[in-house]
């Protein structure tokens, strides 16, 4: 074995026929450092040029294909550039984030963003991209200021990297991109079953020929979720029962309190009354807020139905009154016999396990690919 320097060091996933160790590097050593400029003032709607904000960038580190326009600027980003985040509020969960321009004289960056240029012909972009983006940590901590955090351009030109060859540096980002490209097959086949979904129930509910008007409040009893309140505030993964929120994140943590589950009556739709959102549930849960109405079926009526017609209705929140018996218990939903409902409601499930299966091959392809990187760096 080859002695290596205190500044070498080696993988545990190799490709075959590479060797040795990899070294380590500044950015300072590997590209050119610009900030950008002030061209917030000169956004038009029919601009001849992408410009490039903070909110350029999505959390996973990818360009996003809406932008501001520029007619014009002093200067213009090349292909190849990486442009990187340089400020973000408190959490910092996007500083440090970078992406890779796609072609030359289309992209201005805006201020507090950074551009950094290639200036070694010993390394690949892509490999250096991913290496940046999976080391956030280093980013976060460099953070300064309270209310908003701002890198410093000495603390991006500090960033140490370890580079194996420029050979081997292709060779991974090279398959890191096929492996980001079956992911994102994925998410296409994904959202195009969301889309199809979508439309269908638009084709279901706009026929509704011979369907009976009903109000919310005829097809479903609530109850308010006293006895079912979560009283702890620790949450761990490793415990049984989900505690619902509202909002995106739906599921807030785990509990192990023993008292006080909902379990009976499943499955229940759980509305929250200030944000009018709704989710469908068939499991033991407990809730946060007592701002959320449990939900549940009257005789004749399907509650997986109700709830996929809940979803299509559209109106204005307004106050901050209890949304449930002041607005929804009183709007009106066609309902066809309970039979039909029934038929509906299982091919709309059908179509949900579907797109559940595919975020859940989603959700290993990225776990692999999270292990493969642990394994291709150091």
């Amino acid at each position: 074995m080859s002695t290596l320097t205190k500044t070498q060091k080696i993988p545990k996933l190799r490709f075959v026929g590479f060797s040795g160790g990899w070294e380590e590097k500044r950015l300072e050593d590997l590209c050119e450092y610009k900030n950008g400029g002030s061209f917030e003032n000169h956004v038009v709607e029919d601009g001849k040029y992408n410009l490039i904000t903070l909110n350029s960038i999505d959390i996973s580190g990818q360009l996003k294909n809406k932008h501001k326009k520029v007619n014009e600027a002093d200067w213009y980003l090349k292909k190849e550039d990486m442009i990187m985040v340089l400020s973000d509020v408190a959490h910092g969960n996007f500083l440090g984030l970078v992406d890779i321009i796609p072609e030359d004289d289309k992209y201005v960056l805006n201020q507090r963003m950074g551009l950094l240029r290639k200036s070694n012909d010993d390394i690949d972009i892509n490999f250096l991209r991913t290496y940046i983006n999976r080391k956030q940590r280093y980013f976060k901590l460099h953070g300064q200021g309270s209310s908003q955090q701002n890198l410093a351009k000495g603390d991006i030109l500090k960033f140490k990297i370890n580079l194996p060859s420029l050979l081997e540096q292709q060779k991974i980002a090279s398959f890191l991109g096929a492996v980001d490209e079956w992911i994102g097959n994925l998410r296409a086949q994904k959202e195009g079953l969301e889309k199809y979904k979508k439309g269908t129930m638009q084709k279901i509910f706009s026929a509704a020929e011979g369907w009976e008007e009903k109000r919310l409040g005829d097809c479903l009893d609530y109850e308010q979720p006293t006895n079912y309140i979560v009283r702890s505030t620790e949450y761990d993964d490793t415990y049984k029962t989900p505690v619902l929120t509202a909002g995106k994140s739906f599921i807030l943590g785990y509990t192990n309190e023993t008292d006080g589950i909902f379990e009976n009556d499943l499955p229940v739709i759980i509305f929250d009354d200030f944000t009018t959102t709704s989710q469908f549930v068939n499991f033991p849960f407990k809730v946060k807020s007592s701002a959320m109405k449990i939900l549940k079926a009257k005789n004749d009526f399907d509650i997986k139905f109700i709830y996929e017609a809940m979803k299509l209705i559209k109106y204005e929140i307004g106050g901050h009154g209890r949304h449930w018996i002041s607005k929804y218990y009183n709007l009106k939903i066609l309902v066809p016999n309970f039979k039909e409902q029934q038929k509906i409601a299982e091919f709309l499930t059908s179509l949900d396990n579907l797109i559940e299966s595919k975020q859940q091959q989603i959700t290993q392809a990225e776990l692999w690919k999270k292990g493969l990187m642990q394994g291709l760096f150091v």
